[in-house]
C-alpha cells in the first residue's frame, strides 16, 4: 500500500486536525458520511429521505449521452449501492431552464446516493446553478474539470481547460459550496498537452484545496491532449500514469482522491483499494457490461448481501419504471428508443446477444411501449440467461498496481508551495509556478 507521509513544514503551519493543506476553512463534511437529507436552506426538497449510504468506494462515471436517469436507473437495479454521477450538465442550461429543471435535475429516490456534475467557467452561473439543484437533494455536486470534448474545452472554455486555471477553479468551488448542502468535488485529468508533469497537478490540487471547501477529487490517470485529437482518442492514446494517482495519495493525506481510467472489472477495484485508492471510479465497463460490473459491487466491495435477482426481473422493474416516464416530458420525451439504449448491453457475451439487438433494431420501428419491446424480443435469449443470479465474479487482474511503488514521482515540492500561498494570504492569488 503507498505510503503518506505529512511534510513537516505544512504540519508546522496547520492546526494538529487538518494535515497537509492550509485550509480555508474546516471541512464540514467528511468522505466517509455522506448523507442524503432535507436542506436546510429549502425546504421545498424532492427526493428527500432521511438515510446513511456507504462512502463512494465504487461509482460509475458521469458519460455524456450515457448515464442519463434510465441508465441509472438500470444501474440501480443491479446494485443498492455503487454511487451513480449524471451526465454533466451544463451550468447556463440549468439557470436558463428554472422553468424546466425537473427534465434535467430530477430523478426517482431510488437513484440514491447519486452525484450531480455540473460544468462552466462562469462563477455567477455555477453559484446559481448549485443554488437551483439544492431542492433537489443530489448527495454531492462534482465540478467537471476533466472533459476533453472541443465543445466543452474548446468553445466552452471549460471542462479540463479549467485546470490550467486552479485559482478560478477554487473560486468556483467555494462558489458552489456556498449554494448548495451538498459536498463537493472536482474530476480532473493528471495534466493539459505539455502541462503534464506531476509537479503541475500536484499544484492545481493544492492551489484548489487551499482556497476551497474542496477535499475530494476524481482522477482520471491520463493527461487531455487538447489538438487534434478526439475525445474519443483521449480516452485510449494518451498513457495511463498510475502513478501520479498513487502519488498523490502520498503528498496529501488529508484530502480523498478516487481513481478512473481503464479499470475493467471489480478485482481491479479491489487491487486499487488495497493500495490505498479510496474510491474507484468505472465508466465504459460499466456502461458495456452492466451485469458483469455492477452486479458484484455489493457483496465484493462493500461486503453487503448481493442483489440475488436475475436478469428477467431486472427488465420487469426496469419496464414499469419506463413505461411510467414515456412521454413524461412531451412528446417523444423520453421515446422509447431513449429508454431501450441502456438494456441494449445487459446480455453482453451471452449466447444469443447478437440475434437479440439484430431482433431490438427491427422491434424499435414499431413498438410503443418498453413491455412490448421484451414481449417480442426475449424469446431469443435462453432461460438459463434470463433467470440465472449472479454467482461467480468474473476473473481479471487481481494483482494490477503491485509494482507502481517503484515508479512513484518524486515527492511533491511543497515548501515552495506554501511560500507562495502563505505570501497570498492562502488564496493563490499571484502564484506564478507550474506554468499556470
Amino acid at each position: 500500500m503507498i505510503k503518506s507521509a505529512v511534510h513537516p513544514l505544512l504540519a508546522s503551519l496547520l492546526p494538529p486536525t487538518y494535515y497537509s493543506i492550509p485550509l480555508k476553512s474546516p471541512p464540514s463534511r467528511s468522505f466517509n458520511r455522506f448523507y442524503c437529507q432535507s436542506s436546510s436552506k429549502n425546504n421545498n426538497v424532492k427526493n428527500s429521505v432521511q438515510q446513511p449510504y456507504f462512502p463512494p468506494l465504487f461509482s460509475v462515471a458521469p458519460m455524456m449521452d450515457w448515464t442519463d436517469n434510465h441508465y441509472r436507473t438500470l444501474a440501480r437495479l443491479i446494485s443498492k449501492h455503487a454511487w451513480l454521477y449524471t451526465e454533466m450538465v451544463v451550468a447556463e442550461t440549468i439557470v436558463h431552464q428554472q422553468d424546466n429543471l425537473d427534465r434535467f435535475l430530477s430523478f426517482p429516490r431510488e437513484q440514491h446516493p447519486i452525484v450531480l456534475q455540473i460544468g462552466g467557467s462562469n462563477l455567477n452561473n455555477l453559484s446559481k446553478a448549485a443554488a437551483l439543484a439544492n431542492s433537489y437533494n443530489y448527495d454531492a455536486i462534482n465540478l467537471n474539470c476533466g472533459c476533453p470534448s472541443g465543445k466543452v474545452a474548446g468553445h466552452g472554455c471549460f471542462g479540463v481547460r479549467l485546470m490550467l486555471n486552479p485559482t478560478f477553479v477554487a473560486e468556483a468551488m467555494s462558489a458552489i459550496a456556498e449554494s448548495c448542502d451538498a459536498p463537493v468535488s472536482v474530476k480532473c485529468r493528471i495534466g493539459v498537452d505539455d502541462h503534464d508533469s506531476y509537479s503541475e497537478l500536484c499544484d492545481f490540487v493544492y492551489k484548489v484545496a487551499s482556497g476551497s471547501p474542496t477535499r475530494h477529487f476524481i482522477v482520471h490517470a491520463r493527461k487531455a491532449l487538447l489538438n487534434g485529437i478526439s475525445p474519443a482518442a483521449n480516452r485510449k492514446v494518451p498513457p495511463l500514469k498510475y502513478e501520479y494517482f498513487f502519488g498523490l495519495l502520498r503528498d496529501f493525506p488529508s484530502l480523498q482522491f478516487t481513481m478512473n481510467g481503464g479499470v475493467t472489472c471489480i478485482n481491479e477495484v479491489n487491487a486499487a483499494r488495497r493500495h490505498g485508492a479510496h474510491g474507484v471510479m468505472v465508466g465504459r465497463a460499466a456502461y458495456n457490461n452492466p451485469w458483469r460490473t455492477l452486479a458484484f459491487v455489493d457483496s465484493s466491495i462493500y461486503g453487503a448481501s448481493s442483489i440475488n435477482v436475475s436478469r428477467r426481473q431486472v427488465l420487469e422493474q426496469f419496464q414499469l419504471y419506463g413505461d411510467s416516464v414515456l412521454g413524461m416530458y412531451g412528446s417523444n420525451k423520453p421515446n422509447i428508443r431513449q429508454l431501450i439504449k441502456p438494456l441494449l448491453k445487459i446480455f453482453h457475451s451471452e449466447p444469443n446477444n447478437g440475434l437479440w439487438k439484430r431482433k431490438a433494431v427491427t422491434t424499435l420501428r414499431h413498438c410503443k411501449t418498453v413491455k412490448a419491446f421484451l414481449d417480442e424480443t426475449l424469446d431469443v435469449i435462453p432461460d438459463f440467461v434470463l433467470d440465472s443470479i449472479p454467482e461467480e465474479m468474473p476473473s481479471c487482474c487481481e494483482h494490477a498496481f503491485a509494482d507502481l511503488d517503484s515508479l512513484l514521482p518524486s515527492p511533491y515540492n511543497i515548501e515552495k508551495m506554501s511560500y507562495y500561498l502563505c505570501s497570498t494570504g492562502g488564496n493563490g492569488e499571484g502564484l506564478t509556478g507550474a506554468g499556470y
